[in-house]
């Protein structure tokens, strides 16, 4: 396809790919990613991180990992034009929310991530990323760069997403790293 492709080519590109990866092989991918991402998770993080939409890599294999280790599991959810950062307990029950995806209720407390665990679409060698196009991660991220709240901002995906170059807009903020099952992929000018 075109360095010249528009995002919405490019989203339908990664996705036609990764929709046809067989679902062993996305099982597979997955449980490989989850390990390279534990890497990279610190002891006491409130961690950010989804449950799964259609074919997206599943990284709830960390839930617990984190817990464990003394972290917080967040799950993102949608509240108006926005989303919010909510706790998730081990065993607690999640509601469908926009999109098919599943979060705690408004009732769980949010916070704010250390780590952010992005699902996305596609991504390329620079950091830039393709989400769905809502556009809640650029302004999640952006909401806390100007609380002044440190965080890292990570995809993950499977290696099939990744496309030649996303054509990125000011308010796109890139990402510190990406993560597939062939390794995390640093960004250093994002460190």
């Amino acid at each position: 396809m075109a360095a010249t492709a528009s995002k919405a080519e490019l989203r339908e590109l990664a996705l036609a790919r990764r929709s046809a990866l067989g679902q062993s092989e996305r099982a597979k991918a997955s449980e490989i990613a989850v390990r390279y991402l534990a890497g990279l998770v610190r002891l006491g993080e409130a961690v950010s991180l989804f449950s799964p939409i259609r074919d997206e890599v599943d990284p709830t294999g960390l839930f617990d990992w984190i817990r464990v280790n003394g972290g917080r599991v967040l799950l993102p959810a949608v509240a108006g034009a926005q989303i919010v950062f909510r706790l998730h307990e081990a065993g607690a029950p999640l509601e469908t929310g926009s999109f098919g995806t599943r979060h705690p209720p408004d009732t769980a407390q949010s916070f704010d991530p250390d780590l952010i665990i992005a699902p996305l679409a596609a991504f390329d060698d620079n950091g830039n990323r393709i989400g769905y196009g809502g556009g809640y991660y650029d302004k999640a991220t952006a909401r806390l760069e100007k609380a002044g709240h440190p965080f890292r901002f990570v995809g993950i995906a499977f290696s099939c997403q990744q496309v030649e170059a996303v054509p990125a807009e000011v308010h796109d903020r890139k990402l510190d790293a990406i993560i597939t099952e062939n390794g995390p992929i640093w960004f250093p000018e994002q460190q």
